[in-house]
């Protein structure tokens, strides 16, 4: 087990600044955790409480039960893995030897501890033609998966992350992301990440811990709570006016209707007859979307224009397994109006409209409704 517990918790620092106030808060063992609150706000002070390197004023943080302040700082950071924004990898280090660096602190030989850096570096997902490299020889993105790979060569059960993706391009971020959320359900580790980006966390947490001014913890929750009830207005107004959309991501679109829609390669374009008002998708030999054509794009075409030339962009696609927010911002985005659902092989399978995505919600709160009074009558 590695849950960890903060019990009234505090930090003041010597010029009076309160940085974290009266804390109580439980992290499940296996869970990921985000702290996530604006700049100023306590989240990161109270993350580097977890493994000393900030040490509290008052109150008691426990790992597995045991009081972290009866414990060696070293023996007890080299048992947590820690990944910080740019990665802080050792530059006159190769890629491998800044993975292995924990394993052999904690006494492996360097030869061992070399072999399992590489089958740490296969489950990051980076080419192991890059263990030789060095820091300054990689990308933003391979330096950060470098850093989660060095914090996990050591297997800890803890692993603390301070705000590691954030210093790397969108697309970047969405792929680190995307990893993160792989290992996690590969590894089951004790996560607490670190963040001030609302949407991140939303994406990632299990639960959520919303700080704000003074170190103050404003609400600690699963991210669909924390969307759909807010404890305070500072949580409110930190999560969002769109945060009743973003509450889209936690509900299912399984039962949303897939129709069917027009589909045509760029080669047979030109036999087409549109009516004003009507779209058709183009797709590649492998029916995957490429864009919408309206009247007066294939007017162009005809005109000798490129294919290109007369297709609007695509809105997003809603992937399978997709949830109602993908389902709505499929059909939003779309310049035809239709949200375009596509296969395992990204092949289109159908069509969606805005309108049923939405009939859709109403059904399933509905349903909870009738759950929920339910629950009422029998508890009375």
């Amino acid at each position: 087990m590695s849950d960890i517990a903060f019990e009234g918790v505090g930090k003041t620092y010597p010029d009076g600044t309160q940085a974290v106030t009266d804390l109580d808060l439980r992290i499940e063992s296996g869970s990921f955790t985000v702290f996530v609150g604006p700049s100023g706000c306590g989240k990161t002070t109270s993350m580097r409480m977890i493994n000393r390197m900030i040490v509290p004023t008052v109150g008691t943080i426990t790992v597995a039960g045991q009081d972290i302040s009866t414990v060696d700082p070293v023996k007890l950071r080299l048992g947590i893995g820690y990944v910080i924004q740019n990665a802080g990898l050792l530059p006159h280090r190769t890629v491998l030897d800044n993975v292995a660096t924990v394993p052999v602190l904690r006494g492996q030989s360097r030869r061992a501890a070399r072999r399992a850096a590489l089958e740490v570096l296969d489950r990051v997902g980076l080419d192991r033609g890059l263990a030789g490299r060095y820091p300054a020889q990689l990308s933003g993105g391979q330096q950060q998966r470098v850093g989660v790979a060095r914090a996990l060569a050591a297997d800890p059960p803890i692993l603390l992350m301070d705000e590691p993706f954030s210093a790397v391009d969108p697309v970047v971020r969405e792929e680190l992301q995307a990893e993160m959320q792989r290992l996690q359900a590969d590894l089951h580790k004790t996560i607490v990440f670190v963040t001030h980006d609302i949407d991140e966390a939303i994406k990632l947490g299990d639960r959520i811990a919303v700080f704000g001014r003074g170190g103050v913890l404003q609400q600690y929750d699963p991210p669909q709570v924390i969307l759909a009830d807010p404890a305070t207005d500072f949580v409110a107004d930190f999560a969002g006016r769109d945060r009743g959309y973003r509450g889209l991501s936690f509900r299912s679109a399984a039962d949303v209707v897939l129709h069917d829609i027009t589909t045509a390669t760029a080669e047979q374009l030109s036999t087409l007859r549109l009516e004003s008002g009507d779209w058709v998708l183009v797709v590649d030999a492998a029916k995957r979307p490429q864009g919408w054509v309206d009247v007066t794009g294939l007017e162009l075409i005809r005109a000798g224009h490129p294919p290109a030339d007369g297709m609007a962009a695509g809105g997003s696609l809603f992937p399978p397994g997709g949830d109602l927010r993908q389902a709505l911002d499929s059909a939003i985005s779309s310049p035809s109006g239709w949200g375009v659902a596509v296969d395992d092989s990204g092949a289109a399978a159908g069509g969606i409209l805005a309108t049923e995505v939405i009939d859709q919600l109403a059904q399933q709160r509905s349903a909870e409704d009738v759950t929920r009074n339910r629950h009422f009558f029998d508890q009375e």
